[in-house]
C-alpha cells in the first residue's frame, strides 16, 4: 500500500475513533437495541424470554442483523454488546470512507476530502423521521446507511460493481435504507451513455438482485416468529389510533407543518451547492447528488398518500420518510466541498458562507431558527461556532494559494479540532453506552436470584428507559414498557395486546392492595422507585434507586 492511501486508511480510521471517544459517542440500551438485544439473545437461548411478547414476537426476517450476531458470537463466544458495536465500528468507518470518496471525485485533494468526511462524521439528527445521519445506536438502519454512502462514494468513483456489492450488505440489514439509491441509479442505468459506462452501470445492479434473493430465502428460513408481519392488509381506525399515539414519526400529518420550511431550504442550499459543483462531479455523482435529496423530498407525500390516505399496513414498517436524510447529507457534502475548492481558488469570503451552512448542519439547527429573533443563548453559540470553524477551514485552504503542504497541514488539524470543540461550545453532549450502576446491580441481582421465566414490571416508570435496560441487562421478561411499544409498526396482534398491557398498567398505582392484581396478569416482581415504598411489605431486593417487591408471598 502506498503512502497516499496509508494517508486516506488512517485518517478515515482516526475521524471513526474521533466519532466514537469524542463526539458523537455511542449508546447502548437507550434506543432500537433495547429490543434487537433480547431478540437476538431469545434467538441464540430459546429458554430466555418465554413470557415476553416483545421478543417471542420478532421482526428480524427482513434483516441479517440476527444471522450474522449469533454466527459471530458462536464463532468468538464474545457477548452481543461487543458484537454489535463491532459491527456500528465498522460501518460508521465505511460511512466516512464513502464521504472522503464523494468528495474526492469532486476534485479535493486527501485532506480536505478527510475534513468533509470529519464533519459528516459529527453527525446530525433528521428532523420529523427520527433518524442520524450517524446513528448513535448499534442498530439495522445504522449499518444500512453508512454503506449507502460508500455505495455512493463508488459509484461516483467509476467502482461500480464495487458500489453494488455495498449497496446490496446495507440491502440485507435494512432494505427500506437502500431504496432511494436504487432508484436513482436505475435512472441512471437508463440514461444513454457509452456503451462501456452502461455496461458497467447494469453490472452495479447485480449484486441488489443476488441480494433479494438472498434476503427473500433467509426471511422463509426465519426461526423464532410467531406472528408473521402483514405487508399487503390495511390499517383500520384502531391500528391508526394507536400508531399516531406510539409511531408519530411516521404520519407527516403530525410533525410536517413545522418542518416544511427546514427541509425546504436544506433542499435549496444543497440543490446551489451542487450547481457550484457541476463542472467538478462526473454525470454519475450529479445524478446521485440532484436524486438522492429528490428522492426524499418526493416521500413525503408518497407516504401520505399510501399510510394517511390509503392506510396501507407496509408503510409504517418501510418508513419512507426516512430518505429526508439525503437531503441533509448531500446539503452538508455538497456545500463543504463547496467552500473548500472557493477558498483554495481565492474565494474566501464564499468559501467561508458555504464551509458555514456545512458546518451548521452538526450543530442540529432547524433553518427557520436563523431568522427567528432574538436568538436563544444556545442558537447564538452554535451559529458562532460553526461561524469559527468555517474561518478556520476557509482559511486553512485559501494557504494552498501560497503552500499546499502547510495548508494540509491547517486542514489537518481542523479535521480533528471540531470534535472536542462540540460537546465543549455546541451544548451538545457525547453519547454514552454506559448504564447505571444501581442498574446494573439490579439486573445481577435478578439474573442470580429470579427464575429464568419471572416477569418483571415498572409499574411507576411511565415511558422511561429503565425496563427495556433491565430486560436486556437482566434477561427476564417485562410485561410492558414504552419502547417495545415501537413494535406496533410491525406486528397488528402484539400491538394489541401492547395496548391493553399499557393501558392496564396506566391505571393501576403501584401500592400494597395492587400487588394482588399485578399477579393476576402472571407479574412475578414489581420494580418502583424509593419514593413508591411499599408500606408493610419487605422487598425481596432494594438499592438507592430501586425496590423489588414479590407480588405474591
Amino acid at each position: 500500500m502506498n503512502g497516499a492511501r496509508w494517508i486516506v486508511v488512517l485518517g478515515v480510521i482516526a475521524i471513526t475513533a474521533l466519532s466514537f471517544m469524542a463526539y458523537p459517542g455511542c449508546t447502548y440500551l437507550q434506543s432500537d437495541t433495547q429490543v434487537y438485544v433480547p431478540i437476538l439473545e431469545r434467538l441464540y437461548n430459546p429458554a430466555l424470554f418465554a413470557n415476553d411478547p416483545m421478543a417471542t414476537d420478532p421482526h428480524v426476517s427482513f434483516t441479517i442483523l440476527d444471522e450474522v450476531s449469533i454466527a459471530a458470537r458462536k464463532a468468538t463466544g464474545l457477548g452481543f454488546r461487543e458484537i454489535l458495536f463491532g459491527q456500528q465500528a465498522l460501518a460508521r468507518a465505511a460511512g466516512i470512507l464513502g464521504v472522503f470518496l464523494i468528495a474526492s471525485a469532486l476534485g479535493l485533494a486527501r485532506v480536505p476530502s478527510l475534513l468533509i468526511a470529519a464533519v459528516f462524521g459529527l453527525g446530525t439528527w433528521i428532523y420529523g423521521p427520527t433518524v442520524m445521519s450517524v446513528e448513535l445506536e448499534a442498530v439495522p438502519r445504522g449499518f444500512a446507511i453508512p454503506l449507502v454512502l460508500l455505495g455512493v462514494g463508488l459509484a461516483a468513483n467509476g467502482r461500480d460493481l464495487t458500489a453494488g456489492l455495498a449497496v446490496g450488505l446495507a440491502f440485507l440489514y435494512q432494505p427500506p435504507a437502500v431504496y432511494p439509491f436504487w432508484i436513482v441509479y436505475f435512472v441512471l442505468t437508463l440514461w444513454p451513455g457509452k456503451p462501456e459506462v452502461m455496461q458497467r452501470r447494469i453490472l452495479g445492479l447485480m449484486p441488489l438482485l443476488g441480494a433479494v434473493v438472498l434476503l427473500f430465502l433467509m426471511s422463509r428460513w426465519q426461526v423464532g416468529e410467531a406472528e408473521k408481519q402483514e405487508f399487503l392488509s390495511r390499517i383500520d381506525l384502531v391500528q391508526e389510533k394507536l400508531q399516531r399515539f406510539r409511531a408519530p414519526y411516521n404520519w407527516i400529518s403530525i410533525w410536517g407543518g413545522t418542518l416544511v420550511w427546514h427541509y425546504l431550504i436544506s433542499w435549496l442550499l444543497g440543490l446551489a451547492a451542487c450547481f457550484r459543483l457541476r463542472r467538478s462531479a462526473n454525470q454519475d455523482l450529479n445524478f446521485l447528488f440532484l436524486g438522492l435529496p429528490l428522492v426524499g423530498l418526493a416521500s413525503v407525500p408518497v407516504s401520505y398518500l399510501l399510510l394517511e390516505k390509503w392506510k396501507l399496513a407496509i408503510i409504517p414498517q418501510f418508513q419512507p420518510m426516512r430518505a429526508l436524510l439525503f437531503v441533509t447529507v448531500v446539503l452538508l457534502v455538497a456545500a463543504g466541498a463547496a467552500g473548500l475548492k472557493a477558498a483554495s481558488d481565492r474565494r474566501l469570503i464564499e468559501g467561508i458562507a458555504w464551509l458555514w451552512v456545512a458546518l451548521l448542519v452538526p450543530m442540529q439547527l432547524r433553518f427557520e431558527q436563523l431568522w427567528t429573533l432574538p436568538w436563544s443563548a444556545v442558537v447564538a453559540r452554535r451559529v458562532l461556532l460553526a461561524l469559527a470553524l468555517a474561518v478556520g477551514a476557509g482559511l486553512a485552504a485559501y494557504l494552498s494559494v501560497w503552500s499546499k503542504r502547510w495548508s494540509a497541514a491547517a486542514l489537518a488539524c481542523m479535521m480533528v479540532l471540531p470534535f472536542p470543540m462540540m460537546p465543549a461550545f455546541s451544548g451538545l453532549r457525547k453519547a454514552s453506552p454506559a448504564e447505571p450502576v444501581e442498574m446494573r446491580q439490579l439486573a445481577d441481582w435478578a439474573r442470580a436470584e429470579t427464575p429464568t421465566g419471572a416477569v418483571f414490571l415498572f409499574p411507576d416508570a411511565g415511558k422511561g428507559l429503565e425496563p427495556g435496560v433491565f430486560r436486556a441487562l437482566a434477561l427476564r421478561a417485562v410485561y410492558v414498557d414504552w419502547k417495545s411499544g415501537g413494535q406496533v409498526n410491525y406486528l397488528r396482534q402484539f400491538s394489541e395486546r401492547w395496548w391493553e398491557r399499557w393501558r392496564q398498567n396506566a391505571s393501576t398505582k403501584p401500592s400494597s392492595q395492587a400487588l394482588s392484581k399485578y399477579a393476576g396478569w402472571r407479574v412475578d416482581y414489581i420494580v418502583i422507585r424509593p419514593e413508591h415504598r411499599l408500606p408493610n411489605r419487605v422487598a425481596a431486593y432494594e438499592n438507592s434507586r430501586f425496590l423489588v417487591y414479590r407480588t405474591s408471598l
